[in-house]
């Protein structure tokens, strides 16, 4: 059975009057938001607004100032590291890696939480580690130094790293920066294959609007930490909306592709 064939557990995740910030500083405040279970979705808005900050608050790296992330009913800030671990994967913004390390020994790092004192490595950690390289077309940079890779290389380790855990919700941040367009393709349909063939829930927050209409089952558009609209792409993507939230005049059209909302810019040098 391989990573994207192995069935996942269905958890609820969601946010209930969550606030978060640094220090005196609140970014996202009073923030109630369920996340829909096996689906995809994407979270968008302007430089600032509040959406990294709210997948790190998510993820357990930020703790509340007020409210409660819960799990399955539990408050996520509350289990044990392990346990979380097992069930939430996250790919934070820019990423480090140890000096020196392999990209084999990286990624194989996102097994670390099925481990325990008396179960060390084990064949199907081995074949875990190999998929994830395959399915991010990196297994050729196995026995490389992460350090000497480009910025995309780099990106798709990261992303191997976070399949190679196989946990039942995985949180992405940006996981297409760096990324050329077919990768950034080839990315996103994989996320896609991970959701629709094992049932994972997938959150990802993203800059490209027209991609997240394609690929998000669930958008949901922040301004100022706040939630301006959720719900299905042609819902939430409006002239309306894209200017709220951006405060930018678009037109809003059919994608060929896909018959998703695209969005058109208009620039002060084009309104004719």
């Amino acid at each position: 059975m391989t990573l994207l064939d192995a069935p996942s557990t269905t958890h609820q995740l969601e946010t209930r009057g969550l606030s978060l910030g640094y220090g005196d500083r609140l970014v996202v405040e009073d923030l109630s938001l369920p996340v829909p279970a096996g689906q995809v979705s994407v979270v968008i808005g302007a430089n600032g607004c509040g959406k990294s900050t709210l997948l790190r608050g998510m993820a357990r790296l930020l703790p509340p100032a007020a409210g409660v992330v819960l799990l399955d009913g539990r408050d996520l800030h509350r289990m044990p590291s392990r346990s979380v671990a097992q069930v939430l994967g996250l790919l934070p913004q820019a990423p480090t890696a140890p000096e020196g390390i392999t990209v084999a020994d990286l990624v194989g790092r996102g097994r670390h939480p099925h481990q325990t004192w008396f179960r060390s490595w084990s064949a199907a950690d081995e074949a875990a580690v190999t998929e994830a390289l395959v399915l991010t077309d990196t297994l050729e940079l196995a026995e490389r130094p992460v350090d000497e890779l480009s910025g995309g290389q780099r990106q798709r380790v990261w992303i191997a790293m976070a399949l190679a855990q196989q946990t039942d919700l995985l949180l992405l941040d940006e996981p297409t920066t760096y990324l050329d367009l077919a990768h950034q393709v080839e990315v996103l349909d994989l996320l896609t294959d991970l959701n629709r063939r094992r049932g994972t829930t997938v959150v990802i927050v993203m800059h490209d609007l027209n991609l997240a209409c394609r690929y998000a089952d669930h958008l949901v558009a922040l301004k100022d930490g706040h939630v301006v609209a959720a719900g299905p792409s042609h819902a939430v993507i409006t002239p309306e909306t894209i200017a709220e939230v951006y405060g930018l005049t678009a037109r809003v059209i059919d994608d060929p592709v896909s018959h998703t909302p695209t969005v058109i810019p208009v620039g002060r040098h084009h309104c004719g």
